[in-house]
């Protein structure tokens, strides 16, 4: 597969960062802040869960006006079902974290992720706020990649070089996850930095890339109490125009999506499901997530079972949706396996086994909207990552 992942790294200016182990669960990295020297102009979009993480609550009173300076984040433990204890605790963080820092705790938006229902250890995060500022670093972003990970395998980065009024920029994104999601009007945790500004509203901008991208995955069609997006610019290093800006975002956005969906709580397989010919948007989002979200489709991927009429199942269980079954057409790679004779069906089993990455074209020849999917095999190894997920 083309997914590897780049150690050589370019970071936006102004940023700095640090990440540290604070014993939240294990030795492992589970505390980060990024701070940039100048306010940033932000965007960002939050879970739709109903039980959503008291950082989510807070983050989104902090981020309501649209300037961001710091975010703080820890992992391994998510803060969610905590009551008013867990708002008061992120408001704690940002509060102490402020004053290390010397700016308002208004600025500051807090993440947290993983188990629920487990309070934080909020002596162990500050602590660790009380000294974050002689410990910061400039750039050091692939450090908080991996500070931000739970069950993720690898820390997940892509950016991109810019041509500015100025002479270069870089647009710079991290993310983490591995399961429970689904995104609904968010994503799991996704932090894009940038030292480019752009004359527009960054909200349209942002929600129009994880349109085309997290909103477009699923790995278990579970939707996190903690998903959290957000974009900021501190404009250092000059201005583009929107268009050329939206389009390196939207590449950032997708590749980061690949590399979760790759990733995957035990997963061998990233799908890749192209809807097409679809009467609507909202058509192609309903027929592709119930593709996507099948254990029967998935597990199907996984063993190399050719058994395209599981397709045709997770089209047809869209009730409101209903796709006439002549005109419906399927392609696993390059094979058209609707009502395929033994010859295609072993291609197809050949296909599922021997590749990584695996490309399927659902035709529902009802308009011409195209659009574009992300998933993984579900494997033995899922159940028994989340089977003893809290053990």
């Amino acid at each position: 597969m083309s997914l590897s992942f780049n150690t050589t790294y370019v970071f936006p200016k102004g940023f700095y960062s640090y990440a540290s182990n604070i014993g939240i669960k294990d030795s492992t990295l589970d505390f980060a802040v990024i701070y940039s020297e100048k306010v940033c102009k932000s965007a960002t979009m939050f879970t739709q869960n109903n039980y959503p993480g008291a950082p989510i609550i807070v983050g989104k009173d902090h981020s309501k006006n649209g300037e961001i300076q710091a975010i703080v984040i820890n992992s391994k433990n998510s803060n969610v079902a905590n009551g008013q204890k867990g708002i008061k605790d992120a408001l704690e963080t940002c509060q102490v974290l402020g004053e290390n820092l010397g700016i308002s705790h208004n600025l500051i938006l807090p993440s947290s992720t993983g188990v629920i229902g487990v309070p934080l250890p909020i002596d162990k995060i500050l602590n660790a706020c009380k000294s974050v500022k002689q410990n910061l670093k400039e750039g050091n972003l692939d450090q908080v990649a991996q500070a931000i990970m739970t069950t993720d395998t690898k820390e997940k980065i892509s950016f991109r070089k810019l041509k500015t009024n100025l002479g270069e920029g870089v647009i710079y994104g991290i993310a983490k996850g591995a399961g429970m999601i689904e995104p609904n009007m968010a994503t799991m945790l996704v932090y894009i930095l940038t030292d480019i500004s752009v004359n527009s509203d960054l909200k349209p901008i942002l929600k129009s890339s994880v349109d085309k991208s997290f909103h477009c995955l699923t790995i278990d069609s579970d939707t996190s109490t903690s998903d959290t997006v957000a974009l900021l610019s501190n404009g250092l290093a000059g201005e583009i125009e929107k268009e050329i800006f939206q389009t390196a975002l939207d590449e950032i956005c997708i590749e980061l999506t690949k590399k979760i969906a790759r990733d995957g709580e035990g997963a061998t397989k990233l799908i890749e499901l192209k809807i097409v010919a679809a009467k609507s948007d909202l058509q192609a989002s309903k027929i592709g997530k119930s593709i996507l979200n099948s254990p029967l489709v998935k597990t199907a991927i996984y063993g190399g079972d050719p058994n395209w009429g599981r397709f045709v199942m997770a089209v047809g269980k869209v009730f409101d949706e209903v796709i006439p079954f002549d005109s419906l057409k399927i392609k696993i790679g390059e094979l058209e396996v609707k009502n395929a004779n033994k010859d295609t069906l072993s291609k197809m089993s050949e296909y599922l086994k021997s590749n990584e990455l695996i490309f399927i074209e659902v035709s529902l020849n009802t308009g011409n909207i195209t659009k574009t999917f992300w998933s993984c095999d579900f494997t033995e190894e899922y159940i028994k990552e989340n089977a003893f997920y809290t053990t």
